[in-house]
């Protein structure tokens, strides 16, 4: 991987993996479309290095959320008392709504990793999140609030924060959805959508560190990839601040439109190249 691809895949994933355009898609689909030949390994290295800069950028964002999160929660379970604070109890729900992710992921391990390796399989994925984008919007009625949050609707975000394993599937998507769907407005249903993505994410990142230090050569390619990370953790620090303003005046509609007609043109292409 040169200098160069790997800023611009750090600038890509910074950007979407807070939008709702799927980060994974655009990680498929841009070293696809651009005719790209990066190896497996030093793909598989680059992923973590910038979804661990995207992890940064979340926390560095929601730093005073988190840490008033964590610490009603652990004083909750030291006075016996877990329920008691709101943000300790938002701690539990972000908890509920992290286990459907791990269930599926263990479960559709072999099969996710499958779809990675198609672009056509990956752009069918994209057309599902404008569809989901569309859905929430149509039917959601955007009336509730974070603070009232219940067990039911974070395992519901969970159901469907587990669906974005799938390349194509964006996870900010599929998640606000859901909170749309449950009668969140767009701000509160982004914002839990953010949070929950920190312990999938280090957990995720966690793994895939442990596999990095397996890889021979792996120290070798860290000066190029780092620049990528870097690129990551700024661009995206800057699209959760551009998004949460964005959606106090505008919908998902344009978002939606985006998701379909780059996986039309991924799918066209792919047709013309024979797959």
């Amino acid at each position: 991987m040169t200098l160069f691809q790997s800023i611009l895949l750090g600038i890509i994933q910074g950007l979407t993996e807070f939008l709702p355009i799927s980060s994974s898609a655009h990680l498929v689909i841009t070293p696809y479309l651009l005719g790209w030949n990066i190896p497996d390994q030093a793909g598989f290295i680059f992923d973590v290095l910038v979804q661990l800069g995207t992890l940064l950028a979340v926390i560095a964002y929601f730093w005073r959320d988190l840490t008033s999160i964590i610490k009603s929660f652990v004083l909750g379970i030291w006075r016996k008392q877990p329920f008691a604070e709101p943000q300790a109890r938002l701690g539990w729900l972000l908890i509920l709504a992290t286990i459907p992710a791990v269930l599926a992921g263990m479960i559709f391990k072999d099969m996710v990793e499958q779809a990675f390796s198609s672009p056509i399989t990956t752009a069918i994925f994209l057309i599902v999140t404008a569809a989901l984008l569309v859905v929430a919007e149509y039917f959601g009625r955007r009336v509730r609030r974070l603070e009232q949050l219940t067990w039911l609707d974070a395992l519901f975000v969970g159901l469907f924060q587990a669906l974005s394993l799938f390349p194509g599937i964006s996870r900010s998507g599929s998640t606000i959805t859901a909170g749309l769907l449950r009668g969140f407005d767009r701000r509160s249903a982004a914002r839990f959508s953010f949070l929950i993505s920190v312990p999938v994410m280090i957990g995720a990142g966690g793994l895939a560190i442990l596999d990095l230090f397996r890889i021979p050569g792996f120290a070798a390619q860290i000066p190029t990839l780092i620049a990528g990370f870097i690129a990551a953790l700024i661009v995206g620090y800057l699209s959760i601040r551009w998004l949460l303003s964005y959606l106090t005046r505008h919908s998902f509609y344009g978002f939606a439109l985006y998701c379909l007609i780059a996986a039309l043109i991924t799918i066209v292409i792919a047709v013309f190249r024979g797959g």
